[in-house]
């Protein structure tokens, strides 16, 4: 991997640590600084399509359902596309106040896309589905 591409990796998974961070402050401003301005958020039942839009139901969040809550990230994997694009996937879930694990039926498979805008890597996409499918 050149220096560049190490590079690259550093500043995603500096992103995806300072997002998680954000999460389990509940701070939805510091949980999307981020995103690109366009960026898209699709989640079972929900679809999100701005960073305003996500930080606004992410702030409605955390003063409520997830409050106290914070997020198990298991990162499977990271490659780049092309020169200013990568796909991170990682098998995820939400730790809700009191919770030292997800439970299987809360897990997720969850894809993020970044995007290299004026040499800075930003969350573009973020999309996830339930690990097990309803009912097994």
């Amino acid at each position: 991997m050149s220096d560049s591409r190490a590079e690259d990796e550093a500043a995603i998974q500096s992103v995806l640590v300072d997002s998680y961070k954000a999460w389990e402050a509940g701070d939805a401003f510091g949980m999307v600084a981020n995103y690109t301005a366009d960026a898209s958020a699709i989640m079972t039942g929900s679809r999100r399509d701005s960073r305003d839009v996500i930080r606004e139901n992410m702030a409605l969040a955390f003063e409520g359902p997830l409050k106290g809550s914070s997020t198990y990230n298991n990162q499977l994997s990271l490659r780049f596309v092309g020169r200013d694009a990568a796909i991170v996937v990682s098998e995820s879930g939400i730790l809700f106040a009191g919770e030292t694990e997800v439970p299987d039926t809360g897990k997720v498979n969850a894809i993020w896309v970044f995007e290299k805008r004026d040499g800075q890597s930003l969350i573009a996409a973020y999309h996830n589905s339930p690990v097990l499918a309803p009912g097994q």
